[in-house]
């Protein structure tokens, strides 16, 4: 069993554009993967196809309906804010203990899972725990997600203290490109790379092909077959 969690340094960043992307190419690859959305705010029944579940649904050739929506995402809400605030206007809530248990059985029913979280690292799941207890709870080892907007860096290098000082090992830090022009991707991949020489970094360019997921996927899957990773960064 391999487990990821997959995380990301605000909303809409790119966590579900990484999942998806790593199943497929998995999946081209002849190799079984699955991934869980245990958590989603802002989901409209309506639009599951576009949900994040559904994406990850279709990532995994698997048909979009109720029944496969409810056993990836148990705990659905429709607020699009933090699943703390979200549950409350519907007089629910995420109970933590059950999350825990919900991932841990699904880790060890799949060969390799990618657990995709909600919006950021210390975004709310209840009033005592953020998605960062979630995570060193599980203690499976951090994919991080971040942009190559203006405050990208900031954001990423403040997630990574976080996760670090909560004990949560980074398999790598993905610099999914945001596509807005305002800072360099290159930039972008150079400062992090000179502030966190000891974390492996992917770049996404943007609208990143499967293929451009391999370098990724054998980092994280250690495929013996597959050449090791090579990440084109500034030095």
């Amino acid at each position: 069993m391999t487990a990821f969690f997959v995380t990301a340094t605000g909303t809409d960043i790119g966590k579900t554009f990484v999942t998806s992307g790593l199943l497929r190419h998995l999946k081209s690859a002849n190799k079984q993967a699955a991934a869980i959305k245990p958590v989603i705010s802002g989901y409209d029944p309506d639009k599951a196809v576009e949900s994040d579940v559904g994406v990850l649904l279709k990532a995994m050739d698997e048909t979009v309906d109720d029944a496969s929506i409810a056993r990836l995402s148990p705990w659905r809400f429709t607020a699009p804010l933090s699943p703390d605030v979200a549950a409350a206007r519907e007089n629910r809530e995420v109970a933590f203990d059950d999350l825990v248990s919900f991932c841990r059985k699904a880790a060890a029913t799949h060969e390799r899972l990618l657990i995709e979280g909600v919006g950021g690292v210390m975004v709310p799941l209840d009033t005592h725990h953020t998605v960062l207890d979630w995570m060193a709870v599980l203690g499976f080892p951090a994919v991080l997600v971040t942009g190559s907007y203006l405050g990208a860096l900031s954001h990423a290098l403040t997630a990574v203290d976080a996760l670090l000082h909560a004990g949560v090992k980074i398999a790598a830090l993905v610099i999914n490109d945001s596509g807005d022009h305002a800072v360099p991707l290159s930039d972008t991949a150079a400062t992090l790379h000179r502030f966190l020489p000891g974390i492996e970094l992917a770049i996404l360019p943007r609208g990143a092909q499967d293929l451009d997921f391999a370098p990724l996927a054998a980092l994280l899957f250690h495929d013996p077959r597959a050449e090791p990773p090579k990440f084109d960064l500034p030095r």
